[in-house]
């Protein structure tokens, strides 16, 4: 039986105002939206629903801001040029149906291009980084150069490009021994230029970042990654790839910025760290922002995949249990950019509905883009809803990917290993062509 909030009535469609939300009846291809079901924002997109050719609508008063509905406007006579036919009325309306269809799919092509520019630099980047593995030893200098042009040009285009979002990539695309160190590259970068960091200090995090566990090369595979479980000797062997880490970088005639944040990247502002257990100010900013944002993957991606919590709870765990280790003007920063919900984290919206964050402006990171699980909607036709075009609509909760219902979880896919790139901020979608 419906409630107060769902209850819903119909409507003419010459009623529409701002703050109804409303329902739908059309075929997911047979409108702009990102979803069927969505409060009125703005005229303009009642202009788009008058257009779709509906004559009613079913609106929710549970889920509106109006108290009461204005009386129909009256239709204007027609005029010797408008159609009377009704042959003529039916082309109009196959016209539009083509125009939306076509705004659709143009939407849709542009979003997958993004993640395709997105996913093929990834994929550059981590192949970069097993050319790192394959030549380090025997041409050190030589890979040097190759990392510094490709990090010079990330700097480039972070500090050059304006706003820069965060953004979630499909399961598969890295090794275990290349996904973290990309990651942690990304994550780092965008903490970087968040905190106004200079293009010095940005190109020395960069390097120290793609190069902070290059001394795991020299481990045997089995202390290659932190274990709970480990022996005394085998952590003491495990710490080792610090020292090992900062004679490569020497090789590689590491600038000493970013050899000084490699030698500390596993160093605590408490003093807690190794190797030198080091604290407070010895610290370095960009070795201070690395050891951050290093623990924060691992959380996200540990060796065992069983031990992996969310990007939500990894936030979490880090402010409430880990905070005294890391400096309080980094973790402020690095909160503050993800935006509480980072991208791959599963959420509930304030309309009930589950959905999976994306993409996070790191400037505006409370209204991130999602993809909403809608049945009516293919998944793999499902447009992104950016929060930040749909102000009444908000994240209620995080959940864990194992709370879904199946259907819920299928549709969204939660990653079972987290990789992030850099994009350019993409600019709110225009209204009308979303919720």
């Amino acid at each position: 039986m419906p409630t107060e909030d769902t209850r819903s009535e119909t409507i003419d469609v010459t009623q529409l105002r701002v703050g109804m939300y409303i329902e739908l009846e059309l075929g997911w291809m047979a409108h702009p939206f990102p979803t069927g079901s969505f409060k009125i924002s703005s005229d303009k997109q009642i202009d788009v629903i008058r257009g779709l050719g509906l004559k009613q609508i079913r609106y929710i008063p549970g889920k509106s801001d109006l108290m009461t509905i204005a009386e129909p406007v009256a239709a204007a006579e027609p005029t010797a040029a408008e159609p009377t036919e009704a042959a003529p009325v039916r082309a109009d309306a196959q016209t539009r149906d083509l125009q939306l269809r076509k705004q659709r799919s143009d939407m849709l092509g542009a979003q997958q291009r993004e993640l395709i520019a997105c996913e093929r630099r990834y994929s550059q980047t981590v192949r970069a980084y097993k050319q790192v593995i394959e030549q380090v030893e025997s041409q050190p200098v030589k890979v040097m150069e190759q990392c510094r042009d490709m990090v010079a040009g990330f700097v480039s285009e972070l500090l050059g490009a304006g706003e820069s979002a965060i953004r979630l990539l499909s399961d598969g695309m890295g090794d275990k021994l290349a996904l973290h160190p990309v990651n942690v590259s990304v994550i780092a970068l965008l903490l970087g230029k968040y905190m106004g960091l200079p293009a010095d200090e940005m190109a020395d995090l960069g390097m120290a970042a793609f190069l902070h566990d290059i001394g795991k090369l020299q481990l045997p595979e089995r202390v290659r990654w932190q274990e709970d479980n480990f022996s005394s000797a085998e952590q003491k062997m495990y710490q080792q790839h610090v020292v090992m880490g900062v004679a490569l970088a020497r090789r590689m005639e590491l600038a000493p910025g970013a050899l000084q944040a490699i030698a500390q990247h596993h160093e605590m502002v408490d003093g807690s760290g190794f190797p030198a257990r080091l604290k407070g100010d010895v610290l370095s900013r960009p070795a201070k922002v690395l050891a951050l944002v290093d623990r924060y993957e691992t959380l996200c991606n540990p060796s065992r995949s069983t031990a992996a919590v969310t990007p939500h709870e990894a936030l979490a765990l880090i402010f409430a249990q880990l905070k005294p280790r890391f400096d309080a003007t980094v973790l402020g920063a690095f909160i503050r950019m993800m935006g509480v919900y980072p991208p791959g984290s599963i959420v509930q919206l304030t309309d009930e509905r589950y959905a999976m964050v994306v993409s996070v402006n790191s400037s505006r990171p409370l209204k991130p883009r999602i993809i909403v699980f809608e049945a009516r909607v293919s998944k793999h036709e499902a447009l992104m809803l950016d929060l930040e075009s749909q102000p009444e609509l908000g994240i209620r909760r995080s959940l864990k990917p194992a709370s879904l219902p199946r259907a819920a979880m299928d549709y969204l896919s939660p990653r079972q290993r987290i990789c992030y790139f850099f994009e350019r901020a993409i600019d709110p979608p225009m209204e009308g062509a979303g919720p």
